[in-house]
């Protein structure tokens, strides 16, 4: 039962959290935000709502989960145990050594990015406008799913979740923050293990568009 329900914890809370720190940053970033609609408009339409099968041609879309997972994982610290003695980088690490991989620190070292604190999903795109780089552990810059036999199982879930549901938050809705609508959101993080918000995000939806068609 305790398997059973850490199973269930880890594949609804971190996605919930990924998202919710997906559409902060999207509000606090309008600029960004209104790209990503324009992509899912030209690409869906406005007469249905965005479904799985439309995300692989999105990639801007794709990029904005990667570029929130790059700043806010949900998984910021990796656990690992050497199997044998070895020797990384001149520092001689016995057998049977718990690890730790700062999945949160490698996400914002300047050695591999570029402004590392600034959101900017477009570091994602090549010159065709594609995103290649992919979130399963084969580029160790981007650790967001950890790496190699034990890498998060439920990574290929994430990936259908997240990026369809934040797509559909963003085609069916204008989101504002404070009574004007023009605050901006705290990105304080909290403690705990998958990185949560250090306040709840309330933020107010107004519909944009009505994809459903009435009974």
């Amino acid at each position: 039962l305790c398997n059973l329900q850490n199973m269930f914890g880890a594949g609804t809370e971190t996605s919930a959290t990924t998202i919710e720190w997906a559409l902060a940053e999207l509000i606090n970033h309008p600029d960004i935000m209104l790209k990503a609609r324009q992509e899912i408009d030209s690409v869906v339409g406005k007469n249905r709502l965005v479904e799985e099968s439309d995300i692989l041609n999105l990639p801007y879309v794709q990029s904005i989960v990667k570029e929130t997972m790059r700043l806010h994982p949900t998984g910021p610290l990796i656990v690992r145990q050497s199997t044998e003695d070895c020797n990384v980088n001149g520092y001689d690490i016995p057998a049977m050594t718990t690890l730790f991989v700062n999945v949160w620190a490698i996400g914002r070292d300047p050695n591999y990015w570029e402004n590392p604190l600034e959101f900017k999903p477009e570091r994602f795109l090549n010159e065709e406008g594609q995103s290649p780089l992919d979130l399963k552990g084969q580029h160790f810059e981007l650790l967001s799913f950890g790496a190699g036999r034990r890498s998060c199982p439920g990574a290929s879930l994430a990936l259908q979740i997240i990026p369809n549901t934040l797509a559909g938050m963003i085609q069916c809705f204008e989101w504002k923050v404070g009574e004007e609508g023009k605050g901006m959101v705290d990105m304080e993080e909290g403690p705990g293990m998958a990185l949560p918000r250090a306040h709840p995000l309330q933020c107010f939806p107004a519909a944009r568009l009505h994809p459903f068609a009435e009974v």
